[in-house]
C-alpha cells in the first residue's frame, strides 16, 4: 500500500492526465489540424533545376504563403521579384532582353548613332549574381504580399497582408499609366527583343526608353541581329496589337472587344483605369474573352476590374486564357456569375473551375471558395460532373478533401 503523500500526488497526475487527454486542441496539436500550413519548397524543388542562367540566379528560399511562389532573382541588371512562376518566366525573358540591349548599346552602329547619348543599361541597379540568399534578405523587409481570392466578388474579403489599394511605390502601382511615353520606337525595340512594351519592369522600361531615344529613326533596330527567344505570355494576335499599335488604337480595339460582350460602359471603365491592368493586360483579357462570349463572360469582366493587385490582375487574364483554351474544344455554354474563380459549364453538364495556381493548399478559404462555387454551380449552371483544371500543384491533402465537395481533379493536374 503506498502512503498517503505518494497516493495523494498520483492522483494529482492521473486527474492531470485526463483533463489535458479532454483538450484535442493541445494534445497533437498538428495531427488535428484541419489544413495545410505554408510550405516549405525550394527553388530547386520546384523548377526542377533551371535556377541559374545568364545573367541570373533565383534564390533558393522560395514563400508560398497562399496560391503563388514568391521568387527573387539576383541577376547584372538588378534584383526583381516574381509572384508566380508564369511571372518568373517572363523576368528571366526580361533579363535576357536587358542583356541583348546590354550588347546592342556598345556596337558600333548604335555609338556612331548616340554621339553624346551614354547608355549604360541597368545602371545603379546591377546585383551579385552570385548571393542571390542576401538579395532575399535585403528585400523581404519591404515586400508586401499580394494574394488571390477565390470566392464571390459580392463578399468584400478582409484585406490580408499587403492587399489593397495602395501603390506602394512600385512600377505596378503606376500601370494604368504606363502607355505614357510607349512610343513606336519603343515599341519597335521591345518587338526586337521580345517583351512587353507595357512592362511594370523599372529597369527593362528604362533601357527600352534609352534606346529608343537614341533610335528614334529606326534605323539601327534593321541592322541589328538580337537573337531572343519567343515572347512569354503573349500570342500572335494579342503581340502583334500591343507591338505594332500605338496605344490608342489598342484601347479602341479593347473598348469595342468589350462592347460585343455587352459589357456596360461604365464597367469598361474601371477596368480601364484599374491601375493594376497594363494595356498588355487588358488586351490579352479581352481577346481571350472575346472568342468565348457567352452568359457570364460580361459579369466576369466585373469581378476583374476589381482587382486589388498585379498578381490579382494577372490571375484573372490567366483565367480568361484557360477558358478561351477550353472552349476551342469542349465548347462552353455559360460562365458562373459573381466569382472571382473563373467556373464554367460545356456540354453535358460538364463544369470546371479553371485555376491558374502555381500551388493549391488545402486552407479554410479554399474550402469556403469551392464548397460554395459547388453548391452554385449545380444550382446556377446545372452542373452535372463537377472538375478543377489547375496549372500548377496540389497539396497531398487538397485532393482528397475536395472530392468530399463534390469535384474531381483533372488527372494529369494532380501532383504532389
Amino acid at each position: 500500500m503506498l502512503p498517503r503523500r505518494h497516493s495523494r500526488r498520483l492522483g494529482l497526475c492521473v486527474l492531470a492526465v485526463i483533463v489535458v487527454a479532454s483538450l484535442p486542441h493541445v494534445a497533437a496539436k498538428g495531427a488535428q489540424d484541419p489544413y495545410d500550413s505554408p510550405p516549405q519548397l525550394t527553388a530547386t524543388a520546384i523548377l526542377g533545376g533551371g535556377v541559374k542562367g545568364p545573367n541570373y540566379q533565383i534564390a533558393e528560399g522560395v514563400r508560398t504563403d497562399e496560391y503563388f511562389h514568391e521568387f527573387t532573382i539576383a541577376s547584372t541588371y538588378g534584383s526583381f521579384e516574381a509572384v508566380g512562376r508564369s511571372q518568373l518566366a517572363t523576368r528571366i525573358q526580361e533579363v535576357a532582353a536587358l542583356a541583348a540591349l546590354d550588347d546592342v548599346s556598345k556596337t558600333e552602329v548604335f555609338l556612331a548613332s548616340a554621339g553624346n547619348s551614354v547608355v549604360k543599361v541597368g545602371k545603379g541597379a546591377a546585383a551579385a549574381v552570385t548571393n542571390p540568399e542576401a538579395t532575399v534578405k535585403g528585400l523581404g523587409a519591404g515586400v508586401k504580399r499580394f494574394g488571390v481570392n477565390l470566392g464571390r466578388r459580392t463578399e468584400r474579403a478582409v484585406a490580408s497582408s499587403g492587399e489593397g489599394g495602395g501603390d506602394g511605390g512600385s512600377a505596378a502601382g503606376n500601370a494604368a499609366n504606363s502607355v505614357l511615353g510607349v512610343n513606336s520606337a519603343m515599341r519597335r525595340w521591345a518587338y526586337k527583343v521580345r517583351v512587353d512594351p507595357y512592362t511594370t519592369n523599372e529597369v527593362l522600361r528604362k533601357a527600352l526608353e534609352d534606346i529608343a531615344r537614341v533610335d528614334a529613326a529606326g534605323s539601327i533596330a534593321t541592322k541589328v541581329a538580337v537573337p531572343i527567344p519567343g515572347v512569354v505570355g503573349l500570342t500572335s494576335t494579342v503581340g502583334d496589337l500591343v507591338w505594332s499599335k500605338d496605344p490608342e488604337e489598342v484601347r479602341k480595339h479593347n473598348e469595342a472587344g468589350l462592347r460585343a460582350l455587352e459589357v456596360p460602359d461604365s464597367v469598361a471603365k474601371a477596368l480601364f483605369t484599374n491601375r493594376w491592368f497594363t494595356l498588355t493586360h487588358q488586351t490579352r483579357f479581352v481577346t481571350a474573352l472575346s472568342a468565348v462570349n457567352v452568359p457570364g463572360v460580361a459579369d466576369y469582366v466585373q469581378t476583374a476590374s476589381e482587382a486589388p493587385s498585379e498578381r490579382a490582375a494577372l490571375f484573372f487574364v490567366e483565367s480568361a486564357e484557360m477558358l478561351q483554351q477550353w472552349h476551342a474544344g469542349a465548347k462552353v455554354s455559360a460562365v458562373l456569375t459573381d466569382s472571382r474563380a473563373l467556373v464554367a459549364k460545356a456540354g453535358g453538364g460538364q463544369t470546371r473551375a479553371l485555376l491558374p495556381l502555381d500551388w493549391l493548399p488545402w486552407t479554410a478559404a479554399t474550402h469556403k471558395a469551392l464548397a460554395n462555387a459547388a453548391t452554385r454551380a449545380r444550382k446556377e449552371l446545372g452542373a452535372v460532373r463537377l472538375e478543377i483544371k489547375l496549372s500548377g500543384r496540389a497539396s497531398e491533402r487538397a485532393p482528397k478533401e475536395i472530392v468530399r465537395l463534390g469535384w474531381t481533379m483533372v488527372p494529369a493536374d494532380v501532383k504532389k
